[in-house]
């Protein structure tokens, strides 16, 4: 069995951010992990083993990597040529990624917040994807609804690229009403998932998938955020790997921008008013990230 093979099959049983298990890949190699759990040779309590073992005794890799090819997309690990080595800069790094559409060296941002915007923040997210686009920054965000949305379109109306990555597999649209925006994204972008193509979300991958939003960029902006919310994890997980950290300021009275101030409160973020501020601020490693994925 080649790495590709036992990968995709201990990626199918294994829930992404497990620090255990990728420790364990990283120590043993794939390979050897998974011979020793279909020879039993983990403690049965042990991270959920018996599921997985049970998951993996259910489907050979050439059925997972067929089952992934006929849903349009590519399973990358850090073997392949186009795998972003950023992404290795976790704790916790991905056992390898689903894509349905296409990576690019260019630089990248991320755009994130709330599901339930002002008019503001979807200008905002809009506006400074557009900006981003223009400049060739490829704009990264989570596919959801709110400014996740409202940045995968300003970066699509500004004729650039962006990135969706999703709580859910690659054939699942979720939230349904934007299927026909995850479409346009794979057409020039990519839909980035660390399921198998059919599964559906569950609430904690959104946060599990926010460490690969942050990964992937070389900042992250936050535009709109509750005090409590996904997006400032999202913010803390950049911060975590030395990514840049931003957040746009909004009225004092506004509760949708009480996250960004509080970022800027705590001197976790800096304030950014225009692409140009965010560029600037991300200048030292403008070109590190990208030129590292081209390798």
């Amino acid at each position: 069995m080649n790495s590709l093979q036992s990968r995709v099959q201990l990626f199918a049983a294994i829930e992404g951010g497990s620090i255990y298990w990728s420790n364990e890949i990283a120590t043993l190699g794939s390979d050897a992990v998974l011979e020793k759990i279909l020879d039993n040779g983990y403690r049965e309590e042990k991270n959920s083993i018996g599921y997985i073992a049970k998951v993996i005794r259910s489907y050979n890799s050439n059925q997972l990597l067929v089952e992934i090819e006929d849903a349009g997309a590519d399973f990358i690990t850090p073997d392949s040529k186009n795998w972003p080595p950023c992404l290795n800069d976790l704790v916790a790094p991905p056992i390898g990624v689903i894509v349905k559409g296409t990576l690019n060296t260019s630089n990248k941002v991320s755009i994130v917040g709330t599901r339930n915007p002002t008019s503001y923040g979807i200008r905002i997210a809009s506006e400074f994807a557009a900006g981003f686009a223009d400049r060739e920054w490829t704009v990264i965000s989570g596919g959801a609804y709110g400014v996740d949305t409202a940045a995968h379109k300003g970066a699509l109306a500004g004729e650039g690229i962006t990135y969706a990555v999703l709580a859910s597999g690659v054939l699942v649209n979720y939230p349904a009403a934007n299927d026909r925006l995850f479409s346009e994204i794979s057409e020039s972008g990519a839909l980035i998932s660390e399921v198998m193509p059919s599964v559906r979300a569950k609430p904690e991958r959104f946060l599990s998938r926010n460490r690969l939003i942050a990964a992937l960029s070389l900042g992250t902006i936050v535009v709109e955020a509750a005090f409590r919310s996904g997006s400032l994890r999202t913010a803390r997980d950049a911060a975590e790997i030395y990514r840049t950290v931003m957040a746009i300021p909004g009225p004092i009275t506004s509760p949708t921008s009480d996250g960004c101030h509080r970022l800027i409160a705590e001197r976790c973020a800096e304030i950014v008013t225009s692409a140009n501020d965010a560029i600037e601020l991300m200048s030292p490693l403008a070109g590190t990230l990208s030129s590292d994925e081209s390798r």
